[in-house]
């Protein structure tokens, strides 16, 4: 399956073409920059050039599905949150929708169903209602979709064990490595188990696959 990937430069985004590739399937590396290319191409995927604040058809019709895992990184102010990660998702999608996309997997974010949770928090608050907004956005296309809230996210390798449900609750540990995610967004692309659903996910002790197939 030829899955287009919006955020394939950042970390999570890397692994999910790694593990793209290992499934069979033809990465395409969604990237504003042509700097990037070669290291994308390293990995085995196809750079497509597109800017999710512009608009993206061209790249979107190369492919056969999306993942989302783009971000506009903990740096940038709330123009910019607002700009990728919602409005930018909501680009995406509704081209998706025009352009028959089989399925759209969204990287969405642990408390994105209740911003509330960040209540005065500035930034974290604001970040949570675009995500909000942007998963609603998805439910409400009409497109098969799987969208994957991860608690917070760390820079340690795999363990393939994984818990996920609709709710988790805050007082558990909420943390998974971005490698298991990319891990899960890659098999929600074929997991009918989690066609048209959400679902919080943290580290646990259960398989990827096992884990997919109980939801």
């Amino acid at each position: 399956m030829k899955v287009l990937v919006a955020g394939a430069n950042g970390h999570t985004g890397r692994f999910v073409i790694r593990y793209l590739k290992e499934k069979g399937h033809e990465p395409l590396a969604l990237i504003r920059d042509e700097k990037q290319a070669e290291a994308l191409k390293e990995l085995g995927a196809t750079p497509v050039i597109g800017d999710l604040e512009k608009d993206v058809t061209s790249a979107v019709k190369q492919a056969e599905a999306v993942i989302f895992a783009a971000g506009s990184g903990s740096k940038t102010g709330a123009d910019k949150t607002i700009a990728v990660d919602q409005e930018g998702a909501k680009r995406l999608i509704d081209v998706a929708k025009k352009e028959n996309i089989q399925h759209f997997v969204m990287l969405s974010s642990y408390n994105a169903d209740d911003p509330n949770q960040a209540k005065g928090e500035g930034s974290m608050e604001i970040y949570y209602e675009a995500k909000r907004k942007a998963d609603e956005h998805l439910k409400q296309s009409g497109l098969s979709y799987t969208i994957v809230r991860p608690g917070a996210l760390l820079h340690e390798g795999k363990t393939g064990k994984i818990e996920a449900a609709a709710h988790i609750p805050a007082d558990r540990n909420i943390e998974i490595s971005r490698e298991d995610v990319a891990i899960v967004l890659v098999e929600s692309l074929t997991e009918p188990h989690v066609r048209n659903t959400y679902f919080d996910l943290i580290k646990g002790d259960k398989p990827v696959e096992v884990m997919l197939r109980t939801l």
